[in-house]
């Protein structure tokens, strides 16, 4: 009879170990996809900083050249100098902002695994806590159980 008992409390122990194991791998892969979608966006928004700041080395350079061929010319183009150096202005100030988006989302992905991190650790002491608790329950009702087929004759 102790047999049947325990194997049913088992049984119930192991489904709960079971469902607690798929949650915890649901969690797992849910979190990978989101932290492989952070990485992959972080890259993108990488990628096209590196892209505008390669053109804007590029412009850069061109600028630089045509402003060298502009000194060496008469005073009629000094306005084109004047909307090329506004252009190169605008350019710097489109960069600024997307280095700072992009150092934004490294510290938001940060803090994400941190969170996450924390949350793991503390579903780790919950479930040893239960494990405990369970383990201790057993015992009891097992000693108690042992003390009620003493008590029959």
């Amino acid at each position: 009879m102790r047999n049947m008992g325990s194997m049913g409390s088992s049984g119930k122990l192991s489904m709960e170990e079971n469902e607690e194991d798929e949650i915890s791998r649901f969690d797992i892969s849910s979190f990978q996809a989101r932290e492989e979608e952070i990485e992959r966006k972080k890259m993108e928004v990488r990628e096209k900083v590196e892209l505008q700041l390669g053109r804007a080395e590029e412009e850069t350079k061109r600028l630089t050249q045509i402003w060298e061929e502009l000194e060496s010319l008469a005073d009629p183009t000094r306005k084109e100098v004047a909307m090329v150096r506004k252009k190169i202005d605008v350019a710097n100030r489109e960069l600024k902002p997307l280095g700072q988006s992009c150092q934004k989302k490294e510290k938001e992905y940060k803090e994400a695994l941190e969170a996450y991190n924390e949350k793991n650790k503390e579903k780790a002491q919950l479930v040893t806590t239960l494990m405990e608790l369970l383990t201790e329950s057993e015992r009891l009702r097992m000693k108690k159980l042992e003390e009620l087929s003493k008590n029959i004759p």
